[in-house]
């Protein structure tokens, strides 16, 4: 009890409470450019094969470790540090980009709508480049377990407030309000890196040369060589990216399927927002507890399994029409079983990590992670349209199907791809 009570105290330390709050600011924008987007265009007619390819706005997440180097390396706009100055700069670009992108209208800019949210992504994934160096760096070794809980906490509540918050200010105020409103709590980052000091890296990049050639073989060419050393390692970045493909196909639709049986705006905040978000988090606890218990390739295994039978309930609510205990049922499923795989798939990435180059790896796989959830998810809306309802969400049940018949090969065959010997 004891050594429980030592680890929630780290929750108590300011530097835990900042790396709360900039994840908060983390977690904003992705729902402005997904689920609320697709929101605003179906009450507003759009149709579903042009929602289905707004996911493609989303592609910056999955290139984010591209541009991650220079970030690291080139000054920032204000001279207040490193981190500081470009967490501060791109912040304060997405607050205006979001406003911006609040007034426009569907019908008549939907060109420059879809342009506007491809600006919102690349600076939220710059945002997230820098918030993961700053809690990295702000944090001592025995604070980055709570850190990293902390940060979820707040991207959670973040996305509560740009999901639910959003819906329900759209309803009432209209979607400008909404937009602005987001754009505003944007600034709770902003106050926080301000009033923080720079944080000082665990590892300065090195000063003796200016080669550019030498600096990104350290950065970037090192950590990616280190993968391609594992065996069959394309198998492992296969599977990464097609593990939650099917969660990605139905959640670009689900809001769509939601108004297209007659739910208000107000109606899903409610169940699919709210209720959702404590279901996400009970999945998430589930999910920890079955790696803890049955190691990471059995739950990743169960858990996925358990993923794809969630999207059968999309099934049954498009069968039900509008009913609020098949939409809260509906939810629990997709949720919970999304928040358990989830889990286990960080757990698998984070033990694909050698320990010599974490953060960088780290970036790369989970930019793979959201390739399904934008380039390959880019053609729900087409598939739905065609396939109708019942035909699009059996086939997000079975699409999975592959990854999983991969996961079992490499339980056989490869045990050794969850956790790598450290370099040196």
């Amino acid at each position: 009890m004891s050594a429980w009570r030592q680890a929630l105290a780290g929750y108590r330390d300011r530097r835990v409470l900042a790396v709360l709050l900039v994840g908060f600011s983390s977690g904003l924008p992705l729902l402005l450019t997904y689920s609320t987007l697709s929101a605003w265009l179906a009450k507003e007619g759009i149709s579903r094969s042009a929602i289905g390819l707004f996911a493609l706005v989303g592609t910056p997440y999955a290139l984010k470790f591209l541009w991650s180097p220079l970030i690291d390396r080139l000054p920032p706009p204000l001279p207040i540090g490193r981190r500081r100055g470009w967490g501060v700069s791109i912040q304060l670009a997405l607050m205006v980009a979001i406003l911006a992108l609040g007034t426009l209208d569907p019908h008549s800019q939907i060109g420059l709508m879809a342009a506007l949210a491809v600006l919102v992504a690349f600076l939220s994934a710059s945002q997230d480049i820098v918030i993961d160096a700053f809690r990295i760096e702000l944090l001592d070794e025995a604070q980055q377990g709570p850190g990293a809980g902390a940060v979820q906490v707040g991207y959670r509540f973040a996305m509560l407030a740009a999901g639910a918050g959003a819906l329900f200010l759209a309803d009432t105020f209209g979607w400008t309000i909404a937009y602005g409103t987001m754009a505003a709590l944007l600034g709770v980052g902003v106050v926080v890196l301000l009033c923080c000091d720079e944080p000082c890296p665990t590892a300065a990049p090195s000063k003796q040369s200016g080669d550019l050639k030498t600096a990104l073989t350290e950065a970037v060419i090192k950590p990616f060589a280190d993968l391609m050393q594992r065996p069959a390692w394309p198998l492992a970045l296969v599977f990464i990216v097609t593990y939650k493909l099917g969660e990605a196909m139905a959640g670009i639709m689900a809001v769509p399927l939601y108004v297209s049986v007659g739910f208000s705006l107000t109606e899903i905040a409610g169940v699919s927002k709210i209720f959702g978000f404590f279901a996400t988090i009970l999945g998430c606890l589930l999910g920890g507890a079955v790696v803890a218990r049955f190691g990471c390739l059995k739950a990743l295994l169960a858990c996925g399994i358990l993923q794809s039978l969630g999207n059968l309930f999309y099934i049954l609510q498009a069968g039900a029409g509008h009913h609020l205990e098949y939409l809260a049922l509906c939810v629990a499923a997709e949720n919970l079983t999304g928040g358990m795989a989830g889990t286990a798939l960080v757990a698998y990435i984070s033990g694909l990590c050698n320990v010599s180059y974490t953060a960088t790896q780290y970036a790369l796989m989970s930019s793979l992670t959201s390739l399904g959830r934008t380039l390959f998810a880019s053609s729900a809306g087409i598939l739905a349209d065609r396939l109708g309802w019942e035909m699009f969400f059996l086939l997000t049940t079975v699409v999975t199907v592959p990854a999983l018949l991969l996961l079992l090969w490499m339980m056989a065959r490869l045990p050794s791809l969850v956790r790598p010997a450290a370099e040196g």
